[in-house]
């Protein structure tokens, strides 16, 4: 689930061969090109690979992740959470996927995401199966959305109320269905509700009137959220005797996490500082205009024990983390980055690492900070 390189230079236990163009891994799968180029677009799954005249070919960890969502998606979950279960499907998965081979289509089966431009946006219907626990989280077949008060509502019936919430401009209504409960997981939080409900209503295209931006009803519900979360959590470790957030104890070893210059609201940072809390650890995000100089100085003050990139951009500027990376040569820094044509871009050294998903970004980062 974890990388620091693209797959194909990875090392990995399948063999990397020239890779297969899309008119072969669509018979494959049994889906039409258009599927394909579809799910490379909206979702990054696409050919990893290249040829000596640099055509793009899918390699086998591209096409396992493939198998992972035509399969998903078979089962009646929503193109958005099958494609992250995909792309943050671990080698085991992968290998799985593998020899089981394109599962067959089912009659009821809804159209593809490439045949039709609301694909993404339909719910599971009655006589479907429900969204499963995707990697990271829960047990069992079936998986109740984070933060629900019931236990039997999927996770995709939670995302469509959190975007149609979004979409009318309900504050309120968004931001009661975005609450986490006090024993909640933010981690789960993210990767099953909001970052779902955040690509789906950012694909829309709304005709609104001025000061009407569903994006910001959706961000303030999200930013809410997080904050009351973490502040709850925070008043009721003082009140079992621990020491408060600021305490000098508990800034020794604190993770400092930087967003990509452009992101204007930098959710999954801040989603990601409040998973460290409930973890026991200190995180710090680093808002307002943070040049090359400005990062060096705030590094030299804080002395984190780990530096993060955490952004949902697919190439986010990452001269932050080369100047850290020259000047702290010995710093663990972390770069959340799914697309493998943007980890190129990545400083070349055992301490810098690329990390695919924001699970597998959390566990890197408490491994360090736990050690």
């Amino acid at each position: 689930m974890t990388s620091s390189r693209p797959a194909q230079d990875s090392g990995g236990s399948r063999p990397s061969g020239p890779g297969l163009a899309v008119a072969a891994v669509a018979r494959r799968l049994g889906v039409a090109p258009a599927t394909l180029r579809t799910w490379d677009r909206r979702y990054g799954l696409g050919p990893s690979g290249r040829t000596a005249g640099s055509h793009r070919r899918y390699t086998p960890d591209d096409v396992a992740r493939l198998l992972v969502m035509r399969r998903l998606t078979l089962e009646g979950v929503a193109p958005v959470d099958a494609a992250q279960a995909a792309l943050e499907a671990d080698v085991e998965e992968l290998d799985r996927a593998q020899k089981s081979g394109p599962p067959a289509p089912a009659e009821s089966s809804e159209p593809e995401s490439g045949s039709s431009s609301t694909a993404d946006d339909n719910a599971a219907r009655p006589g479907r199966a429900h969204l499963r626990a995707l990697p990271g989280g829960g047990q069992g077949g079936h998986s109740a959305a984070p933060g629900s008060s019931s236990a039997g509502q999927n996770a995709s019936g939670k995302v469509s109320a959190v975007v149609d919430a979004a979409l009318a401009y309900d504050q309120s209504r968004c931001d009661d269905l975005l609450r986490i409960p006090a024993h909640g997981d933010p981690a789960l939080w993210w990767a099953h509700l909001l970052e779902p409900a955040w690509n789906r209503v950012a694909e829309r295209t709304v005709l609104a009137g001025p000061g009407a931006v569903p994006e910001v009803v959706l961000a303030t519900a999200a930013l809410h959220a997080l904050r009351s979360f973490t502040e709850a959590f925070e008043q009721a470790v003082v009140q079992n005797g621990g020491p408060p957030a600021n305490h000098p104890s508990r800034m020794r070893n604190i993770v400092l996490i930087f967003a990509a210059p452009d992101e204007v609201v930098p959710l999954s940072a801040h989603a990601l500082a409040a998973a460290l809390t409930a973890k026991g650890k200190t995180a710090r995000i680093v808002t307002g205009p943070a040049s090359t100089r400005r990062s060096l100085e705030l590094v030299t003050m804080v002395r984190p024990a780990a530096l993060v990139l955490a952004t949902t951009q697919r190439r986010p500027d990452l001269d932050v983390v080369h100047a850290v990376h020259e000047g702290f040569p010995d710093l663990p820094i972390f770069v959340g980055l799914r697309r493998d044509d943007a980890a190129t871009e990545i400083p070349l050294a055992a301490q810098v690492q690329r990390v695919r998903s924001f699970t597998g970004l959390l566990h890197e980062v408490l491994a360090v900070v736990s050690s």
